[in-house]
């Protein structure tokens, strides 16, 4: 069979599945399939795939038709300017998450020498682009799964940033050598209440300890915060993502914590609430 051939067969596979990029995914598998970048299959639309090639693109898109996030199945998502490898252990990076290293970065142009640390970090995504972009920031990065810290620091050495992050096991705050001046965070704040709702690539495959908290889907957060006070310098920031529904009751959270502390809801680039600012006094 043709590229072009298996490509209009694909999609029209895909669309009867009910996943929403039909052709972006399948000219992504087919490209992983052969080896190949995506501009290459437009190129060659008339190529013809050997019988090997055409069983390991097959094998490829019925992962993809299970609903299996195309993340896995590649192995690799990019984030931000970076490629980074994703496995089941860590959540797959959203684009929407790359604001807050946008907003880190430029606090970073204030204070190129700060002690940074990212949160539960998965697969690294944050604490790498901060590294990468800040060269004189120190940056910790935490996290309580040992599987998602193994990915982060495979990362990290492919990259060449292994010298620039400092990966700590253990739960939110609590492995933190020193204190910080710039706390950032894409915790779990899913409700539990929501799993049904969810996109089956997200219910069925994403680790769920990375996506749930509690009743509210703000019990990280809150214990997160909660622990800020005693890790965060006099003037320290924090940013962290959240729920667009959750902007309220977060930064409750934030003014409970920190009494005399600037908090600020910043909405994304839909207008949603997305992130929890916290400007901690000096």
């Amino acid at each position: 069979m043709t590229v072009q051939h298996l490509l209009r067969e694909a999609m029209g596979e895909l669309i009867r599945a009910g996943v929403d990029t039909p052709e972006l995914d399948a000219e992504l598998l087919l490209a992983h399939a052969l080896d190949v970048g995506r501009s290459w299959l437009m190129a060659h639309p008339e190529h013809r795939l050997t019988p090997e090639q055409a069983t390991s693109f097959r094998a490829l898109l019925a992962r993809r038709l299970a609903r299996e996030p195309l993340a896995y199945i590649t192995g690799r998502r990019w984030f931000y300017d970076l490629q980074l490898a994703v496995t089941p252990a860590v959540l797959i990076p959203r684009p929407e998450t790359e604001e807050l290293v946008e907003r880190a970065l430029a606090w970073l142009r204030e204070q190129p020498r700060a002690v940074v640390v990212d949160v539960g970090t998965g697969s690294g995504a944050i604490a790498l682009a901060v590294a990468k972009h800040g060269p004189e920031a120190r940056v910790y990065a935490t996290d309580v799964s040992p599987e998602a810290l193994a990915v982060a620091r495979e990362n990290a050495r492919r990259l060449g940033l292994a010298h620039r992050v400092i990966f700590l096991l253990g739960d939110l705050l609590a492995p933190l050598p020193e204190p910080v001046d710039i706390l950032l965070a894409n915790l779990p704040y899913i409700p539990e209440g929501d799993r049904a709702s969810l996109m089956p690539e997200v219910a069925a495959y994403e680790p769920p300890a990375a996506l749930f908290s509690g009743e509210t889907g703000l019990d990280h957060i809150a214990r997160l915060l909660e622990q800020a006070p005693r890790h965060l310098r006099p003037g320290g920031r924090i940013l962290l993502e959240m729920g667009c529904d959750q902007g309220e009751a977060a930064a409750t959270l934030a003014r409970h914590a920190f009494p005399q502390a600037q908090v600020q809801i910043l909405r994304d680039l839909a207008g949603r609430d997305r992130f929890l600012i916290v400007m901690r006094e000096t």
